[in-house]
């Protein structure tokens, strides 16, 4: 064999492994079905249930790691620019943004762009009279300011976001608008169902205060009449600093906490801390970032549900 026909014979080798490695990873898997890249879990639950069997969706965050610190592998940037609709929240996850910027164009769907999202809130009560407590809440104001991206956590959110991407795969694939019509109006069903639970079991608690190691609830208080009270701001690794760790011990024991909450993906170490301190026990509480152990989207935010009726004493 010549070096010309061996170099011709590698080539014509590397160009298959490639077209099957496209074939494997890539949009070109099932052209009958419309290829959907999602961002984190709580996306790719929604494009699952409303697109059916009429979508591939790939989810760029992996199981057991923190969605906020995903760094995009060149198979995954490739992923983005081959997908017919990428699915993701803004500002989230910087690596996402960049190559959705860069190689998605108008085949995105941003979730803050149906929901606009709240403002953080780290937490402290407005004890009228009370300067110091005023000013040690304003503090932790301005220290974990920001923006929340955990508007799944509210499921009438959720909901409308849903429908609208039921809209755009419409868009995407006509043929199937109405069956992605339907769906979302079933999803919008289960949804609407479980707030009602949420409504219903957290109407009579003897506390409404939460104590969670960051303050990533912000839209499940809000929609349920709670009050979040976090260690930390939007950073579930950050370390809180020693004037914030007291002010969240003296607000766990002005108000009696029974339970410091903790997540999933992130360290117990500081929640354990201050439990030990006030004398409460820790539970877990997901922001269901990344998929559940066990179950989906709605049987984590039962669990959750369940979690926060025992730690607020809820009849």
């Amino acid at each position: 064999m010549t070096l010309r026909t061996l170099a011709a014979a590698t080539a014509a080798l590397l160009t298959l492994g490639g077209t099957a490695a496209c074939t494997r990873d890539g949009a070109g898997a099932d052209p009958r079905r419309v290829d959907v890249v999602a961002a984190f879990y709580p996306l790719r639950f929604l494009a699952e249930r409303i697109g059916g069997d009429a979508v591939r969706v790939t989810d760029l965050a992996k199981p057991g790691a923190e969605p906020h610190d995903l760094e995009l592998n060149p198979r995954q940037v490739g992923q983005v620019a081959e997908a017919e609709l990428v699915v993701y929240l803004s500002s989230f996850q910087p690596s996402v943004d960049e190559a959705v910027a860069q190689n998605a164009g108008d085949r995105a769907f941003d979730v803050t762009g149906v929901q606009p999202l709240l403002d953080v809130a780290a937490g402290g009560h407005d004890h009228e009279g009370d300067a110091g407590h005023e000013g040690a809440a304003g503090h932790a104001e301005e220290e974990h300011g920001g923006k929340d991206p955990h508007l799944w956590l509210d499921p009438t959110r959720l909901a409308t976001v849903g429908d609208r991407l039921a809209e755009r795969l419409g868009r995407v694939d006509p043929e199937h608008a109405a069956d992605y019509t339907a769906r979302a109006g079933s999803l919008r069903s289960e949804l609407t169902k479980l707030d009602g639970e949420f409504t219903a079991g957290l109407a009579t608690c003897q506390r409404r205060e939460i104590v969670t190691s960051h303050t990533a609830f912000g839209y499940l208080t809000q929609r349920y009449r709670l009050e979040q009270v976090g260690l930390t701001g939007l950073s579930p690794e950050a370390e809180p600093s020693p004037q914030r760790l007291a002010e969240v011990v003296r607000e766990a024991r002005d108000h009696r906490a029974s339970t410091i909450f903790f997540e999933t993906l992130v360290s117990p170490k500081v929640a354990e801390t201050v439990a030990r301190t006030v004398g409460a026990r820790t539970a877990v509480l997901d922001p269901i970032e990344g998929p559940p152990a066990e179950g989906d989207y709605l049987s984590a935010m039962r669990t959750n549900l369940q979690t926060l009726r025992t730690a607020l004493d809820c009849s």
